[in-house]
């Protein structure tokens, strides 16, 4: 109760900090930023960022990492391409076997990612990292190093079109952050998840059955990459072997940001999301003052280390 209690607070005191921050931002950018065009063009850019964190989320509060979300995008993203252009199918059914692939392949992934670090207690970041090369590589592999092109329409509202004037990879993204929001904070999985990072071996003593958690959670982080992929590939129309690259990182930051300790056992899909909103709110208004892209890298780096170093102190005087 205390953990969900300090959850809470966090998440609120993040949801202050960025209002504040948005209206300092907005001053300075002379009310550039807080135009319904740009906030729309935001929250359409961190999409497939929220998507992965959320995953990550999961993964990250079970004082784990996953490396190899970017590559999985990428692999989910050609694999679903080609085999909707060999079923020859197109409207719905196309978009559901594109969903049906690209969530199984993610999700597949996320077990394979699992296994060696329940059976054989090996470090997460050498088998999400090995997990990183081997999907880079199938994907270069499936398509032959090009992009494939997908033949079916119907992806193209799910890329480009809106419902109600909001993009609809924004409307998937919602209704993720939400659902995940309450699988984490409102179900017995979700405390066991905390539990397991919080300590280990208290977890298996209370009975909690910290193997098949650990895996559920390397599963979904997997299957949050393929859903992310599906939204790549339908925005750009092609599944490419080429994409995703850093998105791991930016999903790491984006839940560092948001608040999740990388020790384990504390975090939230709120403040995730509102880690993702902080990073993508910090690219759009870079561009917006003509910010080339090698200073926002450092100045990206700069926040991670200064998310980190804040919570270290936290843990350390508070």
């Amino acid at each position: 109760m205390n953990a969900l209690r300090s959850n809470r607070f966090r998440t609120i005191a993040a949801s202050l900090l960025f209002v504040i921050a948005i209206v300092v931002v907005n001053f300075v950018t002379r009310g550039n930023f807080l135009t319904p065009h740009n906030l729309t063009n935001v929250l359409r850019q961190i999409a497939q960022n929220a998507i992965d964190a959320v995953g990550q989320t999961f993964v990250i509060v079970t004082a784990g990492i996953d490396l190899s979300i970017g590559s999985l995008l990428a692999l989910c993203g050609v694999v679903m391409a080609r085999v909707v252009n060999a079923s020859g199918l197109d409207g719905p059914l196309a978009v559901l076997l594109a969903l049906v692939v690209g969530l199984a392949v993610g999700g597949g992934a996320g077990a394979i990612n699992a296994l060696p670090v329940v059976r054989l207690n090996l470090p997460p970041f050498i088998t999400t990292l090995a997990m990183m090369l081997v999907a880079r590589g199938l994907a270069f592999t499936i398509s032959g190093g090009q992009p494939v092109t997908l033949h079916a329409t119907a992806f193209n509202p799910i890329g480009t079109g809106t419902v109600l004037g909001i993009p609809f990879a924004v409307v998937i993204m919602l209704v993720v952050v939400a659902a995940f929001a309450l699988v984490l904070a409102r179900t017995r999985f979700g405390r066991y998840v905390y539990a397991l990072g919080g300590n280990e071996e208290a977890a298996r003593l209370a009975g909690i059955r910290v193997q098949r958690t650990k895996l559920l959670v390397y599963v979904i982080s997997g299957a949050c990459a393929g859903l992310a992929g599906l939204l790549e590939m339908s925005r750009f129309g092609t599944g490419s072997p080429q994409t995703g690259s850093g998105y791991e990182l930016q999903a790491i930051a984006a839940v560092v940001v948001g608040g999740t300790s990388l020790a384990g056992g504390r975090g939230s899909i709120v403040g995730t999301f509102l880690g993702a909103l902080f990073i993508g709110a910090l690219y759009n208004v870079m561009n917006l003052a003509n910010v080339e892209s090698y200073t926002q890298q450092v100045v990206l780096g700069v926040v991670i280390l200064l998310a980190v170093v804040l919570d270290e102190l936290r843990k350390r005087y508070l």
